[in-house]
């Protein structure tokens, strides 16, 4: 369901112009400038809140149709404005001919797990129904996430196919599938958390967040979303696990988590990736030396971060040499895993 749309063209130098949003016989105001179309606060369900808000950031200058990376923003699921970062994102990969669909679910005081899978599944599904519209390939979607976005976007990536969680939420009757998950710093073993946590990082965490269990806390943002403490309900955790949904068929995985993270383990990610190797998927994992819990280093242009990268594949895992953890990894990793069709 589409609530409002605008377009924009944003860049330097921009100049006033009114466009027609396409099917809608809306003339929404726009501004010129070459660089990335902005269709901002379109709707793929029902809003609560902000909420299933979708900004859609297109490659200008026509072309097409793009592969298009759906983007989600973590907050510890304490709220619903995923779709914040979206700008940055399209900034960093439209110029290698990516569309980015920066989405908003719902966070956890809005509704419990399984509902921000739901949504983010939705959110999919509009991609794919609304992709001739826009110039967008349905057939080459990604995923990407950071922390609680990390583990969205692990969660729709595994789950393809899961009917107990594919939720009747928004656009339905197409697939949630997507062919490539990037995963940043998100959790995905809600009861190892806790154990996975550096030396001295749970009284700081406590003290920052006001508990007394760390992640295993009534009121750590992982109980929240679940609805009951972690540690109270072993199924309702192993169900919100990404690792216990992994396939060979599935999408193709990178995973970059810092070893100095004081909020998500990097054991978080290790467990993931060793899933991954275990089904023979296709990942590949950036551990990065000392970066605590953000994605700062994508942007580094000297000074790189140290790192170790493990690849996974049918043959097991393996230690490989590849470039500093930035865009430009990341955007050489969806040309791998969302190749051009020919013809």
């Amino acid at each position: 369901m589409l609530v409002s749309r605008r377009s924009v063209l944003w860049g330097a130098g921009a100049a006033a112009a009114t466009a027609m949003l396409p099917g809608t016989g809306v003339v929404a105001a726009a501004s010129r400038d070459p660089g990335v179309e902005v269709l901002a606060d379109l709707s793929y369900a029902p809003r609560v809140g902000n909420a299933h808000r979708l900004d859609l950031y297109l490659p200008a200058g026509g072309g097409g149709p793009w592969p298009v990376v759906l983007w989600s923003r973590g907050s510890a699921w304490e709220s619903d404005d995923g779709n914040t970062g979206g700008e940055r994102v399209a900034r960093a990969l439209s110029g290698r001919g990516y569309a980015v669909a920066a989405v908003a679910v719902r966070s956890s005081e809005q509704a419990r797990f399984p509902a921000q899978v739901h949504d983010g599944k939705a959110a999919v599904r509009w991609v794919r129904a609304h992709a001739g519209e826009f110039g967008l390939d349905a057939q080459r979607l990604a995923f990407m996430g950071s922390s609680s976005g990390g583990w969205l976007a692990a969660m729709v990536g595994a789950t393809a196919g899961v009917t107990a969680l594919e939720g009747s939420v928004g656009e339905t009757g197409r697939s949630s599938a997507v062919d490539a998950v990037v995963d940043l710093f998100g959790p995905s073993d809600f009861g190892l958390l806790t154990r996975q946590m550096p030396e001295g990082a749970c009284p700081d965490y406590n003290r920052a967040e006001g508990l007394s269990g760390c992640h295993d806390d009534p009121g750590s943002p992982e109980s929240r979303l679940l609805g009951t403490p972690v540690g109270s309900d072993p199924q309702r955790v192993a169900r919100a696990d990404p690792g216990r949904y992994v396939s060979a068929g599935g999408p193709r995985w990178l995973l970059m988590h810092g070893t100095g993270d004081r909020t998500v383990p990097v054991g978080q990610s290790e467990v993931l990736h060793e899933a991954l190797t275990r089904v023979g998927a296709d990942s590949t994992f950036y551990r990065l030396q000392t970066r605590a819990h953000d994605d700062a280093f994508l942007d580094e242009t000297a000074g790189h971060t140290g790192r170790q990268v493990l690849s996974s594949s049918a043959g097991g895992s393996r230690e490989v040499q590849a470039g500093p953890a930035t865009w430009s990894a990341v955007a050489d990793f969806l040309d791998r895993a969302l190749p051009a069709r020919l013809g």
